[in-house]
């Protein structure tokens, strides 16, 4: 330690302290309550061991050791999971008013159970979603080429391990789930969303989902797509709010699409053309689409002679 730094030590440490108690958000009286991201991605990442089995291990699995991985990997699951919920709650009490009469123990159990057993339904619905990618896109070799490596999988998939805990009401760690994703992917879905089966994200990139958006079954969305609310402005007293658009079934959505509004509904079977601004309710069946700008092209070399056209 320098002379200097250790003469300005004690001042700086009193003004940063001095910060903690002007901003109680920062004034952390138990730091053991809050969540620790880096346990919850251990979770994640355990989860898509499971949910894809053999893809993302260090060690092959084999019909003799499958099981014996699945118990193994739950059990580790149940474990980190359990503390990283029960601290969720604690905080969220110590936050919103103690109350002494709430079993978090007993609260944590029951989410964590709940959760768990419905990893196989979730399984069921990531798989579709793989078809989906693989019947929908003709760069695609197999369906372990889908797993491995396509982002809007990534995505789907921890959304959807995300959204069964935001059905659950756990603070923070449905948020930390997705927004991990978003870091790794560029898509952005928010875990309170309502997404059916068979749910196709292709390229991803700039991707939006809102929170109270509802997607039905067999929806194809390109990059660039937002799925929004139509404003803001009122913040926090929109909570629980349908501010976010209604995707029906078979509804393909093309790249730079802004769809936005809680009581705007796409009909079924409907195709929405790239860079449409929609605010208002679709028809089934309909396609949507962007009236072509006036493109102008000009050659420039001065050698030769100069024309102008338009198209």
């Amino acid at each position: 330690m320098s002379k200097e730094f250790e003469k300005s030590l004690p001042k700086l440490v009193s003004k940063i302290a001095d910060n903690y108690k002007k901003n109680s958000v920062l004034l952390i009286n138990d730091s053991s309550n809050l969540v620790n991201k880096e346990q919850i991605l251990k979770v994640l990442n355990q989860l898509r061991r499971l949910i894809f089995p053999g893809f993302f291990d260090e060690k092959k699995l084999s019909d003799n050791t499958i099981e014996y991985s699945i118990g193994d990997l739950l059990i580790s699951i149940e474990e980190t999971l359990h503390k990283q919920v029960k601290s969720a709650l604690l905080y969220q009490n110590h936050i919103n008013g103690s109350d002494g009469n709430v079993n978090f123990e007993e609260q944590a159990d029951k989410i964590c159970s709940s959760f768990l057993e419905s990893l196989p339904t979730i399984q069921e619905y990531i798989m579709t979603d793989v078809k989906a990618a693989f019947d929908g896109d003709p760069a695609a070799f197999d369906m372990e080429q889908i797993i491995f490596s396509y982002p809007g999988i990534f995505a789907i998939s921890i959304y959807r391990l995300a959204h069964e805990l935001y059905k659950l009401s756990v603070p923070w760690i449905p948020r930390i789930m997705t927004e991990y994703a978003h870091n790794e992917t560029g898509i952005d879905i928010n875990a309170g969303a309502q997404i059916g089966k068979y749910f196709f994200i292709d390229h991803g990139t700039g991707i939006v989902i809102g929170e109270t958006c509802i997607i039905g079954n067999h929806v194809k969305i390109y990059q660039g797509v937002t799925l929004g609310a139509l404003s803001p402005k009122a913040g926090q007293s929109l909570k629980g709010v349908k501010r976010h658009p209604t995707i029906e079934d078979n509804v393909t959505i093309y790249s730079g699409a802004s769809i936005l509004g809680g009581d705007t509904v796409i009909g079924k079977n409907t195709v929405i053309g790239g860079n449409a601004f929609i605010t208002k309710s679709v028809p089934d069946g309909t396609k949507v689409s962007v009236k072509n700008p006036e493109l102008k092209f000009k050659n420039s070399k001065p050698e030769e002679f100069i024309f102008d056209w338009v198209i």
